[in-house]
């Protein structure tokens, strides 16, 4: 796939040297031509100097045979302008930009850009290391009615599979993290000492599954 990047900050030079590694063709657009130089001299992807949302700059980048573009500029608005112009105007399957301010996010969100809300995302992370127990939630859907979270599974559930956690505490284990490395379970998996469990839920249920988890199961408490 062609991918389109717009900002050779720290972000958007790791994400053009990762996606170059994978095999992808990758171009980078930023204003500044020393920008570039984060980039590295194996890197082998176009460097465009300009305007990120700028329509000739774009196509330079290869804009019109990209499967992908990502916006990860330091400025909220230029990243949602040249997002917009990549889907609308030249139909990028798949485009993601970078915005600092999260109640912009939001509303961007709503509009059917994906957005990654910085501040909030850091923030989100710092509270899951400084306060580990109830849920902290990692994605909301745009009407914020269904969220994925890490809950704080007491260690009561330990040797249970996921199908009684499921059927016990009303939620869809998404994922496990098992010594560092995400794993997908099946209804049979067993919780390990360790485990650290990523749940689909309803919003409004977070303090009945909060409890559920905490509580272990029936027969610990019955």
């Amino acid at each position: 796939m062609h991918i389109v990047i717009m900002g050779c900050g720290r972000v958007g030079s790791a994400l053009a040297q990762t996606l170059e590694q994978q095999g992808h063709t990758v171009a980078v657009v930023d204003q500044d031509p020393t920008a570039f130089r984060r980039l590295g001299a194996g890197f082998g992807g176009r460097r465009v100097t300009g305007v990120g949302f700028d329509q000739d700059t774009l196509r330079e980048a290869g804009i019109e045979e990209a499967g992908a573009f990502a916006a990860v500029s330091s400025g909220d608005n230029s990243n949602i302008i040249a997002a917009r112009v990549a889907r609308e105007t030249f139909g990028v399957e798949n485009v993601a930009a970078r915005i600092y301010d999260p109640r912009r996010a939001e509303v961007y969100q709503r509009l059917g850009i994906p957005t990654v809300a910085t501040v909030r995302w850091t923030a989100d992370q710092m509270l899951r290391r400084l306060l580990p127990s109830g849920a902290e939630p990692l994605w909301r859907d745009p009407s914020g009615a269904v969220q994925l979270a890490e809950v704080h599974a007491s260690p009561a559930w330990i040797g249970h599979k996921v199908s009684r956690i499921q059927d016990e505490t009303g939620v869809r284990v998404a994922f496990l993290t098992r010594l560092g490395e995400a794993m997908l379970p099946t209804s049979q998996t067993v919780l390990q000492e360790g485990d650290l469990v990523h749940v689909m839920m309803r919003t409004d249920e977070i303090d009945k599954v909060e409890a559920a988890f905490a509580e272990g199961p029936e027969e610990a408490h019955a």
